[in-house]
């Protein structure tokens, strides 16, 4: 039986520029932080996996706990404080970013509605595995592929790990409670930062490029792709194909089958790539 792990940011729909990025603005006006992120500011943001762990870099700007000190009266001294104060910010940024997909702001990515549909019917394995909060990303996920579709997958979502991407735990733990052969299963992926989670666990990895991460490495992934893609849109671009994939204008599920005929890349950084050692890990 083959399996796909879909991510959810970027890769069911373009959450990060009409969803995410919007949504932590007006979590910061609603709760007094002294910050608002533009697009080049937040692009920088995404290198770090989870929406806390971005906040929590904040602390570690120069004179960020003095200006949140002198807007909301107070500023967090302790680690157990700052981790309150996290968490109360995310579940606001969380209550903004299910209205956003509520009010119909955020685009469901092309393709999608009919590859996960599609792979259901045909008997495959289908789950989610992503760094975001569980009902922001099973709210993405009814709206791209439906709500029929959402109660037929598993999903594996936020702090269900310590170790967030680029670190392979989320993928591995899905291995392991859905028992796949990691030789039939394919992660869809948007990003640098999950397709090494996706080859750290050992497994095939497509890439759908976005605005964000169309210029990252992903020498690593066996397809790299514009989109998905729909029989009546226009054709996707194969921006980088090291399988046994012939896409005709769109994805389909034969292309994704032989996606994992190719050899997983070993899980080795390139050449001049240096890890943060702050990545992936909780701040």
């Amino acid at each position: 039986m083959t399996a796909l792990l879909f991510d959810c940011d970027g890769v069911l729909a373009d959450t990060e520029r009409y969803g995410h990025l919007p949504a932590f603005n007006l979590m910061f006006e609603e709760m007094g932080v002294p910050a608002h992120w533009s697009e080049d500011e937040y692009a920088e943001k995404l290198k770090i996996g989870g929406g806390k762990e971005r906040m929590a870099s904040m602390f570690r700007e120069p004179g960020f706990t003095e200006r949140l000190a002198e807007r909301i009266g107070t500023s967090p001294d302790d680690e157990a404080a700052r981790k309150d104060l996290l968490a109360t910010w995310h579940k606001s940024k969380t209550a903004h970013f299910k209205q956003l997909v509520a009010d119909g702001k955020i685009p469901p990515r092309s393709g999608i509605h009919r590859i996960v549909n599609g792979a259901l019917d045909a008997g495959w394995t289908v789950a989610v595995c992503s760094t975001s909060a569980e009902e922001s990303v099973r709210a993405v996920f009814e709206r791209a592929a439906g709500s029929d579709a959402a109660a037929r997958v598993t999903f594996f979502c936020g702090d269900i790990v310590p170790a967030k991407k680029p670190a392979p735990d989320v993928y591995l733990l899905a291995v392991e409670k859905l028992g796949l052969d990691k030789a039939d299963t394919l992660v869809v992926e948007d990003s640098r930062n999950g397709l090494r989670a996706a080859v750290a666990a050992g497994l095939h990895c497509l890439v759908t490029v976005n605005g964000y991460t169309r210029e990252e490495n992903f020498d690593e992934a066996t397809l790299v792709v514009s989109e998905l893609g729909d029989p009546d849109g226009p054709p996707i671009e194969v921006i980088a194909n090291r399988g046994g994939a012939t896409p005709q204008g769109h994805i389909t599920l034969d292309d994704l089958r032989a996606c994992l005929s190719a050899p997983v890349p070993p899980p080795h950084p390139p050449a001049g790539e240096v890890k943060d050692p702050d990545e992936g890990n909780p701040a």
